[in-house]
């Protein structure tokens, strides 16, 4: 499928071992020096390679005729009425034009034809990025949403603008102070 003159947005398949390759480093690149999974290539091409098990959705965004500049995976939940986002992944020298914005569109999409109700996205808080890090949420968790604040470019504004809205953190999921962030929205097709 076509999305505009710089990149096309296609499934990404075990044949295509370049790509699988590409993708895995862009993730890997991407949370280098982050805690948690994909601080070794191993690790993300691990990833890369279950987003390719049936029944999930794996789609690369690519420029030119092999150039991989992003990477969204999708996997079912609740028996399909849920797809969870996992993972996102955009080139460092293409964030901030779009193209996360429409692999996430494009999952949307794809999902939606299998059923899917509601998208899914975790995105964790390790890095004291918003208000919620650090903070006792468990104090007043609803109030603790209600006034999340956006410290250091958390991606959570990003799931927002595409109508995303919290649904629920769970506090202390990486370390005492370091939540997880759970977005979803209604999958509209």
């Amino acid at each position: 499928m076509s999305r505009g003159p710089s990149f096309r947005i296609v499934d990404l398949t075990s044949h295509r071992t370049e790509w699988i390759e590409q993708a895995a480093i862009l993730l890997q690149t991407a949370f280098r020096g982050r805690t948690g999974e994909w601080q070794e290539l191993e690790s993300a091409r691990r990833t890369v390679l279950e987003s390719l098990e049936p029944g999930r959705i794996s789609r690369v965004a690519v420029a030119g005729e092999n150039d991989v500049i992003g990477w969204i995976g999708g996997q079912p939940l609740y028996d399909g009425h849920v797809w969870e986002i996992h993972p996102l992944v955009v080139a460092e020298g293409q964030r901030r034009r779009g193209l996360g914005r429409e692999l996430v569109l494009d999952l949307e999409r794809v999902a939606g034809q299998q059923g899917a109700l509601t998208l899914y996205v975790g995105s964790d808080d390790e890095n004291d990025e918003t208000s919620l890090s650090g903070a006792d949420l468990y104090a007043d968790v609803a109030g603790a949403i209600r006034g999340i604040r956006n410290l250091k470019g958390h991606p959570y504004e990003f799931y927002t603008k595409l109508g995303f809205r919290i649904v629920g953190v769970l506090p202390d999921a990486n370390g005492r102070g370091k939540p997880d962030i759970f977005l979803a929205k209604r999958v509209v097709i």
